[in-house]
């Protein structure tokens, strides 16, 4: 996986072409929003990405959506790997925005997170009765829509694992 000019220069960055098809195919995305007093708040989320934007649904009720709707401003970070010789990411910042009834989308995202998800779910009859309750709301798709500037690295293109 190393090439001659990573070896060479030590550039790192992936593609974004190699960075969009890494995002798809990661499990678990960082989102980072914003408390009222500046404060960043990370949350891991399972999401989807599709053209250029990642999905994630939440409660609507949650603290991380009422965050969004005081400030859109949001990270999001994928990463990977255990060895710094192995270590790849992609970081975006952009906006994030609450989906608003768009069934063809809705449907298309919810495909999505059932083609990575579905074998990883737990049975709602095997959790225990307070948390099926607390997930028995209404749910919200959020977008976001990154930054034109994507902060890339794969340790691996270096060729010392």
């Amino acid at each position: 996986m190393a090439t001659a000019d990573a070896r060479r220069t030590g550039s790192v960055r992936l593609t974004a072409d190699d960075a969009w098809a890494f995002v798809r195919e990661a499990h678990t995305g960082i989102v980072v929003t914003l408390r009222r007093d500046g404060v960043p708040i990370a949350t891991p989320m399972w999401f989807a990405a599709l053209d250029g934007r990642l999905f994630v649904r939440t409660p609507v009720r949650s603290k991380k959506v009422a965050r969004l709707r005081r400030d859109a401003r949001v990270a999001f970070l994928v990463e990977d790997g255990e060895r710094w010789a192995e270590l790849r990411a992609v970081h975006f910042t952009g906006r994030a925005e609450i989906v608003g009834d768009d069934p063809d989308l809705v449907a298309r995202v919810d495909a999505e997170l059932d083609r990575k998800y579905a074998r990883f779910r737990t049975a709602r009859a095997a959790m225990p009765e307070a948390t099926r309750r607390h997930y028995q709301t209404e749910f919200t798709m959020i977008r976001i829509v990154p930054d034109p500037h994507t902060i890339t690295w794969d340790n691996r293109k270096l060729g010392l694992t």
